[in-house]
């Protein structure tokens, strides 16, 4: 059975990537960063996501691959976006086929 996470812009798979398909796997964890396009990212952003989520899956090593921890770390990420964006590390994509603003309304920069 595959274990998965699945929050609005992180997804976590108990799995790794075989030809275009998800192998399910005790002892790897895949991460789909945003699978929706509701943000524009740098690299630097991108790398801030997957740092963040290395340091979420050692701090839980050793404890036992189950639902509840996939999906703690998901929230956790969440999170973390929601920060990059406050900080302006990143920004909505106004272009992505939906725009709903599900971290908080844009900021405005007043003159």
């Amino acid at each position: 059975m595959l274990l998965k996470s699945t929050t609005r812009h992180i997804r976590i798979f108990a799995a790794e990537m075989n030809q275009d398909e998800l192998v399910p796997s005790n002892h790897v964890l895949t991460l789909d960063v945003d699978p929706d396009n509701e943000f524009n990212w740098n690299e630097d952003a991108l790398q801030k996501v997957y740092r963040q989520f290395d340091e979420l899956v050692e701090a839980s090593s050793g404890v036992d691959l189950t639902d509840y921890n996939l999906r703690r770390i998901g929230s956790d990420l969440e999170h973390y976006l929601r920060s990059l964006l406050q900080k302006g590390e990143i920004s909505y994509n106004l272009s992505s086929r939906v725009t709903n603003y599900s971290m908080g309304l844009p900021q405005v920069a007043t003159e």
